[in-house]
């Protein structure tokens, strides 16, 4: 594990199933200190573990990258895989690669507040979620 004080940032290797592991335990960990509800850290957690898992599967291993946010966390998972040719196929529901649901990406994506994915074949994959502690109040909410 590599941790930036400096940043908030700390960078996770993704390549075993051990990694998995100690991955869901430090998403689990920084949102529960970021003040994240029990049901916020479930949503977060499940998301960040199909995420690491398709990094470690359909990427070949790569990176978690974590930082803490005002109110906020977020991931970004990043691999040197083979990419995706098709990214708006990939994330209709039922579609898979493998022999899952076909609920990964896009399952991922209801569960966070923010999503955003950029992949190309041959080049890899990077996405980047993040989620948020409190729900922000509407501009015209405070006028009243």
């Amino acid at each position: 594990m590599q941790t930036s004080s400096d940043t908030g940032t700390t960078r996770l290797p993704i390549g075993s199933d051990i990694d998995l592991a100690w991955a869901r335990q430090k998403v689990r960990q920084m949102a529960a200190e970021g003040g994240f509800t029990l049901v916020q850290q479930t949503k977060l957690i499940t998301a960040a573990s199909e995420l690491a898992r398709n990094t470690l599967i359909h990427g070949g291993g790569g990176q978690l990258e974590m930082t803490t946010l005002q109110h906020g966390l977020r991931l970004t998972f990043t691999d040197s895989g083979p990419g995706i040719r098709d990214i708006e196929q990939a994330m209709t529901d039922g579609f898979t690669t493998g022999n899952g649901l076909g609920l990964g990406l896009s399952g991922a994506k209801r569960l966070v507040q923010d999503f955003h994915i950029d992949s190309h074949p041959g080049q890899g994959t990077t996405i980047t979620i993040t989620a948020w502690a409190t729900a922000m109040p509407h501009p015209r909410a405070e006028h009243g």
